[in-house]
């Protein structure tokens, strides 16, 4: 079943334009975001609008169909960042120079080592945004 194209764009307004797990915004992408899942419909996970996100494309590929991963701090399981049920200053924050995005608790750390938030190409995005002044988001 696909998502309605009006509930994508819902999605898409409710995020500003950015990616949910790495602010990235959709104006300095290279790719399409996307709306995807939070839960997967395999897993039970509904279409509608608390349970979906919006992503850009590497972390969404990142993501694909997991809920968890282990926090690389302590080794055990720990569930992703729910964009719909948590905050996302609790989980995250920037280093001083605005560039590597460091999770904060057990939840922070294992998505950011799942879905690569600090993957070369996202320091790229980011140096030159800090530079011009569009970076971090407000």
């Amino acid at each position: 079943m696909k998502i309605a194209t009006k509930t994508k764009r819902m999605v898409a307004a409710r995020a500003g334009g950015y990616c949910e797990y790495c602010k990235s915004h959709e104006d300095f992408s290279t790719a399409s975001f996307a709306v995807e899942h939070i839960i997967p419909r395999f897993k039970m996970g509904s279409d509608e609008s608390d349970n979906l996100a919006y992503s850009c494309l590497g972390c969404n590929a990142y993501k694909h169909t997991r809920t968890s991963f282990p926090d690389p701090e302590t080794g055990l399981e720990a569930p992703l960042f729910n964009p719909r049920t948590q905050d996302w200053a609790e989980h995250f924050c920037w280093d001083d120079s605005c560039l590597l995005l460091m999770g904060l608790t057990p939840t922070g750390r294992a998505t950011v080592e799942l879905l690569r938030l600090n993957r070369p190409a996202l320091l790229n995005l980011r140096r030159a945004l800090v530079r011009a002044g569009e970076h971090p988001p407000k």
